[in-house]
C-alpha cells in the first residue's frame, strides 16, 4: 500500500499538482518553495485584485503591482510555472462593493473574511480544480486535521493564528484545501525557511490593513465609491439629549472614545450608529456590554449539521473580535441559518458586521462561525 505524501494523497509528490496561492507575501511564497522543494508539481497564482496604481502608494498592501513581481520571482527562482489572473471585477463584485455599503449601514465590515470566502475558496479554488490539481494550498496560519473528515483547527502560534478569519470556510472547500504553515510555531520559523531556500521576500515585511484602502482611511475610499452617499447628523446621548453633530456614521465604530468632539462631562463612548436617521448614538462604557449576540449567515464545520443541536444550545468558546481570545458561551441554533451566542460574560465593543467566530471547549477545533446582526 502506497504511504501518503505530506499532502495527504497516496501517490509520490511528483505525481501529485498542487495550485499555490501566492500573494507575493513570505508566507505563501515559503509554501510555494517548500513545497517545489519537496517534489510536487507546483503551480504558482496570483490574483490582481485591484487598481495597482492606487495600491502602490502604500507598502504592506497585499496584491499590488510589486507583489506580483515578488511571486514571479519565487516561481523563477524555485522553477515552478506561475500565473497571474485578473481578478479585479470578481473582488469588486464580491468584496469592495459590500463592504461600502455595510459601512454605510453603519456595520463594520471584515472585507478579508469575504475575500477567502468568495475569491480566494469559490473562485479560485475553481481554478485550481480546472487545472486539474490535487489541491490548493496557501500561506494561512491555521491548520487542517483529517479526523473522520477534515477538521479546521487553531495555528500552533496562538499569535499568527488566523482562524478568525477563515470561519467561513466550507467543508467542501476544506476537503480541498491544505495550509502547510499552521504547524509552525513562529514567524521565525517561516522566515528561515524563505533564507534556506534563498527567497528575496525572506524580510519582506507582512501586510497590514485592508489591502485596497491605500492611504488606511476607510470614509475616503467609501465616499470615492458612493459619492454623495455620506451624510452628517446629530451625535445623541442615550437619553434623548442631542449632543453635537457629526460628517457621516462612516467616520464611528462602536466602542469609540476619541475625536467624538464633544467634550466635557463623563466619559462617553459610541454605542449604537442609527444610519437611516444619521445619527450616532452616546452612552456610557456600561450601555458598551453584551452578552447575547444575534447571528446571520452560520457556517458550521462540526460534528453533523447546526440544526441538530439541541434547542438549548451547547458549550462552545467564541471569539468576537480578532484580537480577543476565545470567551465562554452558549451557541443556539435558529431557523434560517440564524443562530444566538450568549457569553457567560459580557464584552465590550461588539459591532454589527463583525464575526463571531465558535471554537471546541476542549483542543484548538475550528467548529465555523456567524456574522453578527445586531447587539
Amino acid at each position: 500500500m502506497t504511504a501518503l505524501n505530506s499532502l495527504g494523497f497516496a501517490k509520490a509528490p511528483r505525481d501529485t499538482r498542487v495550485v499555490v496561492a501566492m500573494s507575493g507575501g513570505v508566507d505563501s511564497s515559503v509554501v510555494a518553495a517548500e513545497l517545489a522543494a519537496e517534489g510536487y508539481d507546483v503551480v504558482g497564482v496570483t490574483l490582481q485584485l485591484y487598481d495597482h496604481g492606487a495600491a502602490l502608494a502604500k507598502k504592506g498592501a497585499c496584491c499590488a503591482g510589486r507583489d506580483i513581481h515578488d511571486a514571479r520571482r519565487v516561481a523563477e527562482v524555485m522553477g515552478f510555472p506561475h500565473y497571474v489572473l485578473d481578478y479585479e471585477n470578481k473582488f469588486k463584485e464580491s468584496v469592495i462593493d459590500e463592504f461600502a455599503d455595510a459601512y454605510l449601514a453603519g456595520a463594520t465590515p471584515i472585507p478579508c473574511i469575504r475575500c477567502n470566502e468568495r475569491v480566494k475558496f469559490r473562485d479560485l479554488l475553481e481554478t485550481a480544480k480546472d487545472l486539474d490539481a490535487d489541491c490548493m494550498a496557501t500561506g494561512h496560519y491555521i491548520q487542517r486535521k483529517q479526523g473522520d473528515k477534515a477538521e479546521l483547527h487553531r495555528a500552533a502560534d496562538p499569535d499568527r493564528d488566523q482562524s478568525y478569519f477563515l470561519f467561513s470556510t466550507t467543508q467542501d472547500q476544506l476537503d480541498y484545501l491544505r495550509f502547510p504553515l499552521g504547524h509552525l510555531k513562529s514567524k521565525a520559523e517561516t522566515r528561515a525557511l524563505a533564507v534556506k531556500h534563498g527567497l528575496s521576500v525572506a524580510d519582506k515585511p507582512d501586510s497590514q490593513d485592508i489591502c485596497f484602502v491605500p492611504n488606511g482611511s476607510y470614509a475616503a475610499v467609501i465616499e470615492k465609491l458612493r459619492p454623495g452617499s455620506v451624510e452628517p447628523g446629530e451625535i445623541v446621548h442615550l437619553d434623548g439629549r442631542v449632543l453635537g453633530t457629526h460628517r457621516g456614521v462612516i467616520h464611528y465604530t462602536i466602542g469609540q472614545r476619541r475625536g467624538l468632539g464633544i467634550g466635557g462631562g463623563e466619559p462617553l463612548y459610541v454605542v449604537k450608529l442609527d444610519a437611516d436617521a444619521h445619527k450616532v448614538v452616546v452612552g456610557p462604557k456600561k450601555a458598551l456590554a453584551v452578552r447575547r449576540v444575534p447571528l446571520k449567515e452560520t457556517n458550521w464545520i462540526g460534528e453533523g449539521a447546526i440544526s441538530d443541536l439541541p434547542e438549548e444550545g451547547i458549550e462552545v468558546l467564541v471569539k468576537v473580535r480578532s484580537t480577543r481570545p476565545p470567551r465562554e458561551a452558549v451557541l443556539r441554533p435558529l431557523p434560517d441559518g440564524r443562530a444566538e451566542v450568549e457569553l457567560a460574560l459580557a464584552e465590550e465593543g461588539i459591532a454589527p458586521g463583525q464575526a463571531c467566530v465558535f471554537y471546541a471547549t476542549e483542543g484548538s477545533r475550528v467548529l465555523g462561525g456567524g456574522w453578527i446582526a445586531t447587539t
